[in-house]
């Protein structure tokens, strides 16, 4: 771990079937299974069923090891914040070692079996995916840069185009517009976490946002990341993956989306603390039902189509 002075409390590790699963992440794995169904579902090219159940629990498999990856390696920080403290590593419930020994082997396996039923092209990427968010995000952008989130946000947005490739064994421009809809929402979704954590990050000696640039500054990045954020996922509903439902939910999604941000961009620190950040959690709550409404839609246009009802 960065922290080479850190490690796991003394403990008697008592540990439960229960901490072995926290350290999968499971919100951010329930993320990753459905927006992967969602792109091997929206693609064009039908896949049996055997075949599609097995591919998504090999990706959720490897986004399982991504997360205690991750959790290994920052269990010194997780041990400081206090939205992370209770964790299995920091809390002493579960060794270091023995959860980063769970992620490599979830690493080699899901990579491997996704090899095998579906093909190299998604096996590479799920590779490829987990490398990027445990090394590339975990070990060095998050503790080094202030676009931490902005970069690594393209490691939750690989699932969708690892579905379609399952499905199709190729890359195409739906697919990279659903992975553009993820990795554009990751900033203002993470930024007003970061604006009523209050001390958590700097209290870790996270470089996020709010700790080298400031609350300002963050306001005017979650305000500004959400306008092309809101003309892509809106016009996503005239691609091949949209459609009238998906249009018509979009912009309702949009409309709110955007006048969230734009209440957080036009707050300041006194009228935010006044009412306990009011705002920014409301921000953040809609954030988190923004993603799994426009990938619901999509699947829905995705599940008409063969009925003549979905898409244009």
């Amino acid at each position: 771990m960065a922290d080479a002075s850190y490690t796991t409390p003394v403990g008697d590790y008592d540990t439960q079937l229960g901490d072995y699963f926290a350290l999968l992440k499971p919100r951010v794995m329930s993320l990753v299974v459905f927006t992967a169904l969602v792109g091997l579902l929206a693609a064009p090219v039908s896949v049996h069923p055997v075949i599609a159940f097995s591919s998504i629990l090999f990706v959720a498999i490897g986004a399982g090891a991504s997360g205690a990856l991750n959790m290994w390696w920052d269990a010194d920080i997780d041990a400081v914040m206090r939205r992370t403290a209770k964790r299995p590593i920091p809390s002493g419930r579960v060794p270091a070692g023995e959860a980063m020994s769970l992620g490599l082997a979830r690493a080699g396996l899901s990579v491997m079996m996704l090899g095998l039923s579906a093909n190299l092209l998604a096996a590479g990427l799920l590779a490829f995916t987990i490398f990027f968010y445990a090394v590339i995000y975990s070990m060095w952008l998050k503790r080094s840069t202030p676009q931490n989130i902005v970069i690594g946000g393209a490691a939750g947005a690989f699932p969708p185009v690892i579905g379609w490739v399952i499905a199709t064994g190729s890359f195409s421009v739906e697919a990279w517009l659903m992975f553009a809809l993820i990795f554009m929402w990751t900033p203002p979704h993470f930024w007003a976490l970061a604006l009523f954590m209050k001390s958590d990050y700097d209290d870790a000696d996270v470089p996020m946002l709010t700790v080298t640039h400031g609350r300002r500054a963050t306001r005017a990045h979650v305000f500004g990341y959400t306008l092309p954020l809101v003309l892509l996922a809106v016009g996503t509903g005239f691609t091949a993956i949209g459609g009238p439902l998906y249009l018509s939910a979009a912009v309702i999604l949009n409309a709110l989306f955007l006048k969230g941000a734009y209440d957080i961009w036009r707050r300041d620190e006194a009228q935010a603390e006044a009412d306990e950040y009011r705002v920014e959690k409301k921000f953040f709550r809609l954030s988190l039902w923004y993603l799994f409404a426009h990938f619901g839609m999509i699947l829905i246009e995705a599940m008409l189509r063969p009925f003549g009802l979905g898409g244009w």
